[in-house]
């Protein structure tokens, strides 16, 4: 079976069952627990060839629709096994050639303009509130990667350490006027109105976030400080002491990324201490496709950027790079609170969902914990300022002191 020969290739350093279909079993790799290996079950024969030819999609669109079944383990067991014996590497000829078409296509025909960001903003984050209730911290409501001093911190304090580290990269002065682009529901914008004193300007273009962020702010009663708008960050008009972009970046899309800096450029001031932070998830491989199941049922319109990217649209920008610090290990945990959380309110879930959405968001948060443990993904965060005055100090003593 040429399906059972690929995972023995996969399967190095430990090993899982493969039950195809009609129930015939075969070992890959090496299994350590030989009274419950982990095994993958197929329930349809066509699984044989679309996981051969096209893992990245088939694998977790055919788990969410029921016909893929993990015995002795969870999903998020068979994920982390596989992306820890394949790390960075490419999965097969099949669908590497897949992935390098899909990539030339999206890159002539897939953009986020103005009405598609919306489009695509509206499907992911207005998909239910109570998906997000039970999900993130209950203080801040983060929908991005947390800062664990430890890998012990609980999700709410790990989000407290990553705004109070932004706020300090901001360099912020009571006073100062803030643009948050891609603001989720305020969590920073209400810390940093309510620890610095900051006039904050919020923008998304999820409507039910705007409408919390609104709420919030007047039982927080920092609505003298805090604003919110629905509307595109091309659209934004004004001048700015400070930008930042927590987890935005990522729904940007190639075609408009030097675009996206070149807006930046134009709203910060031109004063001596203007400063932009932005905080992406990125790939530490060259610029390739976008993960189709993602792509297709959790983030349509979404696409992470390599480095590469990034430093050239900076670049095209009249911008300059004056921090870049790399978080390894920290969304990994993020994800896994997710996912605690999650499966914790699963009764919650299925009532008001179905199974199949109990999948889908499983394989989701389970796949993508396992990439930034194993495989190319992790976050940046980059500070981006007009000139070498606007730079807060000769030393980064500032952040940690």
């Amino acid at each position: 079976m040429l399906l059972a020969r690929f995972l023995s290739k996969i399967f190095i350093k430990e090993g899982i069952v493969l039950e195809d279909s009609q129930g015939q079993k075969y070992i890959c790799g090496e299994i350590l627990n030989k009274e419950k290996p982990l095994t993958l079950k197929l329930l349809k024969k066509s699984l044989n060839w679309k996981l051969l030819i096209y893992p990245e999609l088939y694998l977790g669109e055919e788990y969410y629709k029921g016909n893929i079944k993990i015995e002795n383990g969870t999903i998020y067991d068979f994920l982390n096994l596989t992306l820890k014996n394949l790390g960075r590497g490419k999965i097969n000829i099949f669908s590497t050639a897949i992935n390098n078409f899909v990539y030339a296509l999206q890159f002539l025909t897939k953009h986020n303009f103005v009405k598609a960001s919306k489009i695509n903003a509206e499907m992911h984050y207005n998909r239910g509130e109570d998906i997000y209730d039970w999900m993130l911290d209950s203080e801040h409501r983060q929908y991005s990667c947390g800062l664990f001093k430890s890998r012990e911190e609980s999700l709410e304090k790990a989000q407290t350490n990553k705004l109070s580290h932004i706020v300090k990269k901001l360099n912020l002065k009571p006073g100062n006027r803030v643009l948050d682009i891609g603001c989720g529901w305020g969590g920073l914008s209400r810390f940093i109105a309510k620890e610095v004193g900051c006039e904050v300007h919020g923008i998304s273009l999820a409507s039910n976030q705007i409408d919390y962020c609104k709420k919030k702010a007047r039982e927080s009663k920092l609505d003298n400080l805090l604003s919110y708008e629905l509307i595109d960050y091309r659209k934004v008009k004004g001048k700015w002491d400070r930008i930042i972009n927590v987890g935005f970046f990522e729904h940007v899309s190639p075609k408009f990324y030097k675009i996206f800096f070149k807006k930046i450029n134009e709203l910060l001031k031109d004063n001596s201490d203007s400063i932009c932070l932005t905080h992406t998830i990125a790939s530490t491989n060259s610029p390739g496709p976008v993960n189709p199941f993602i792509n297709k049922y959790i983030f349509k319109g979404g696409k992470v950027p390599a480095a590469s990217q990034i430093t050239q649209a900076i670049e095209q920008s009249g911008l300059i790079i004056s921090g870049w610090e790399s978080l390894i290990d920290h969304y990994n945990l993020t994800l896994d609170h997710w996912r605690k959380n999650f499966l914790q309110n699963i009764n919650k879930a299925k009532k008001g969902y179905g199974e199949d959405f109990i999948r889908l968001w499983d394989f989701y948060l389970s796949s993508c914990s396992a990439a930034f443990k194993w495989s190319d993904l992790l976050v940046y965060q980059i500070e981006t300022v007009k000139d070498f005055k606007s730079i807060p100090s000769r030393t980064r003593d500032y952040i940690y002191n």
